[in-house]
């Protein structure tokens, strides 16, 4: 008993910590936009910088705040509808394509209803329950997903902006070194994938589980990620006029869309620009390629001889 109870107040300041450190990162990644830009939803797919906030702040507070901290109120009571995803049993929610109509509650509010929680988590966190601490990491896991999601949403929403106007000015990050492109030969034969829990406690999402055997015939994977400059040599060799090289419904999301060139990507004065969070700048041929459709990635592996993954 001893030991338990030495260790319990470390393993809880530590949980406590990592909460504040998380949930600070969020405020840190939204700081650099204005309450307009916390508020526009770019696309029925991408969600307002202001919800992200709001809607991770409403997990703590409804699976661990209302049903295990005594005497807990919510921020606001319309905060359940409006911040609710797709969390069904959870009750009603506001629609997802709407989620850029909501003026209100302000960005500021938001930040309250944040530092209220917040406050709240910090009381639960001095003593917390066994219980709880599944819950706890899954919010924070939870939270992270969201970080990745507000800037890949905040991207695409000053996509649209004529002025190009960056999230961040830090442009260039770091030199990007070329790589040669090697294939790492793997024999093939029955493998278990998946995780399993009970092996080291490690955190997994359900999806993730259950551990099971599974057969892979060999193969040959590439050393590094297929680069700009490898994409734009496909667009050079015709792979947007070529329906040869995409699938039938590929072939059609081309052709409806008069698509010449994957998003964010622009030709300018005889070359590509990028469009980044930090703005608009010049293609680096050697940087990994991202923001491929499944099927433009498809195309792409079809032209080069290989396949996808």
């Amino acid at each position: 008993m001893s030991i338990l109870s030495t260790r319990q107040p470390a393993a809880a300041a530590a949980l406590a910590g990592r909460y504040a450190a998380l949930r600070g990162r969020t405020e840190r990644l939204a700081a650099p936009l204005s309450p307009e830009d916390q508020t526009i939803q770019s696309m029925p797919d991408a969600s307002p910088t202001k919800w992200h906030r709001a809607h991770v702040t409403w997990f703590f507070e409804t699976f661990l705040l209302v049903p295990h901290q005594p005497g807990y109120r919510r921020f606001r009571e319309e905060f359940a509808y409006l911040f609710n995803s797709y969390y069904e049993a959870a009750g009603p929610r506001h629609a997802r394509p709407k989620r850029g109509m909501l003026t209100r509650p302000s960005a500021a509010e938001v930040g309250e209803y944040r530092a209220h929680v917040d406050a709240a988590m910090a009381r639960l966190l001095r003593d917390p329950p066994a219980e709880v601490l599944p819950l706890v990491e899954l919010g924070l896991q939870h939270e992270q997903q969201h970080q990745e999601l507000l800037l890949t949403d905040i991207k695409h929403l000053l996509s649209f902006n004529p002025t190009h106007a960056p999230y961040a000015r830090r442009w260039p990050i770091g030199a990007v070194n070329p790589q040669p492109l090697d294939w790492h030969l793997y024999d093939g034969g029955m493998f278990e994938l998946g995780h399993d829990p009970a092996q080291d406690g490690s955190f997994c999402f359900d999806n993730e589980t259950p551990r099971h055997s599974t057969y892979v015939a060999p193969f040959a994977l590439a050393s590094r990620p297929t680069t700009y400059g490898e994409y734009e040599a496909f667009i050079d060799d015709g792979g947007y006029r070529r329906p040869e090289l995409w699938l039938a419904m590929g072939w059609d999301w081309v052709q409806t869309a008069h698509r010449e060139a994957p998003l964010y990507w622009q030709r300018e004065d005889g070359r590509w620009l990028n469009h980044t969070l930090q703005g608009m700048v010049e293609i680096d041929p050697h940087t990994p390629v991202c923001h491929l459709s499944f099927f433009e990635a498809d195309a792409y592996a079809r032209w080069a001889g290989a396949r996808l993954p």
